[in-house]
């Protein structure tokens, strides 16, 4: 009863906000549903003179839903399928995700850009857009803000890419008797599932594939997502040897993002359960809770974000973004031509 005295007030607000940008996602996936909620709270946090009987409500919204949207995420994935499109599109996903790392790291030390959003900025661009983010936020102890600024960053390009790359890929000469080529392209290239769905589907559309592009492009999506994992575990550990380095007591459980366990767990029930005979179509309530969860821990974000600031301490992270988003596309392409799928 006390949590609910406590929370009520700050779940209900993000509740509203997240339902009509759901809705808005749908209509406009190129946006997606997370940005119009950040974008909203952001907004309607400037109306709000005293967030003091919202903010505990806003603050879980921002932390735990977020890390449950994360382990939902797990039941989206047949670890049996990944594995066998890992197989053909391993390389290209190791080397652009250890590109925009590279790049992240780099100009965090040149333009003295701050550590965590560096992180997510990197970690985001190379994984999957904003579940990565959302995995790895809690890990580093990011504020609303750090998770606000990289957000925006990576669905901005996200964007740009879902509109631009089915033009680049007919520029490079991607075969359009098959949608092979595009699909591990976008899945590689692409951060955020609605993008990678956008910029596959306009393939198939103008290419009359069905949706032998989107299958392909989405599972290597999929297969991205599993690099969450030991990207988090290595966070943990870079955050437990900054703890002894600061001479503070080491702390496993401060510091080890135990929800990725239960993430690893839920993918394992989707792949067994899928074995057994179980129809996929089982798993896509809380495939779309997962999706859900995420909208309104955006809309929490933003009601924590102080917009302005944003706006003026944008620069830096906008041109890390774009560096990360030029050096994934590049990476992905060579690997493919160098590979000989195009």
């Amino acid at each position: 009863m006390q949590f609910f005295q406590n929370n009520f007030k700050g779940i209900a607000v993000c509740l509203c906000i997240a339902i009509p940008c759901w809705f808005l996602g749908k209509i406009f996936p190129l946006v997606g549903g997370p940005v119009f909620a950040i974008l909203a709270g952001m907004l309607i946090t400037l109306f709000v003179k005293n967030k003091t009987p919202l903010q505990n409500g806003v603050n879980f919204v921002s932390k735990k839903i977020l890390q449950y949207a994360v382990i939902l995420l797990g039941f989206g994935l047949n670890l049996s399928v990944v594995l066998q499109t890992g197989k053909q599109s391993l390389p290209i996903i190791v080397t652009t995700i250890a590109t925009s790392l590279i790049i992240a790291w780099a100009l965090h030390k040149l333009l003295r850009i701050p550590g965590k959003i560096s992180t997510l900025v990197g970690v985001g661009s190379s994984i999957c857009g904003g579940s990565a983010v959302a995995a790895t936020a809690p890990v580093i102890k990011a504020d609303d803000e750090e998770v606000a600024q990289a957000i925006s960053v990576i669905f901005f390009f996200n964007m740009v890419a879902a509109l631009c790359f089915p033009t680049l890929g007919m520029l490079v000469g991607f075969s359009t008797a098959s949608g092979e080529a595009f699909g591990i392209f976008a899945g590689t290239a692409v951060n955020d599932t609605s993008s990678v769905t956008a910029a596959a589907a306009t393939w198939d559309s103008m290419h009359h594939l069905g949706s032998a592009t989107l299958d392909k492009a989405v599972t290597v999506k999929l297969t991205r997502t599993l690099a969450i994992i030991p990207i988090t575990m290595a966070l943990a550990c870079l955050a437990a040897k900054g703890q002894q380095n600061d001479g503070q007591k080491f702390s496993i459980k401060s510091v080890f993002p135990f929800f990725i366990i239960y993430f690893v767990l839920a993918s394992l029930i989707t792949t067994i359960a899928l074995q057994f005979g179980v129809a996929n179509e089982a798993f896509t309530p809380l495939k779309t809770l997962s999706k859900f969860f995420i909208i309104m821990s955006m809309s929490a974000i933003g009601l924590n974000t102080n917009i302005i600031k944003l706006i003026k301490t944008g620069g830096k992270p906008i041109l890390m973004g774009f560096c990360c988003w030029v050096g994934i596309t590049v990476v992905s392409l060579i690997m493919q031509h160098y590979l000989g799928l195009w």
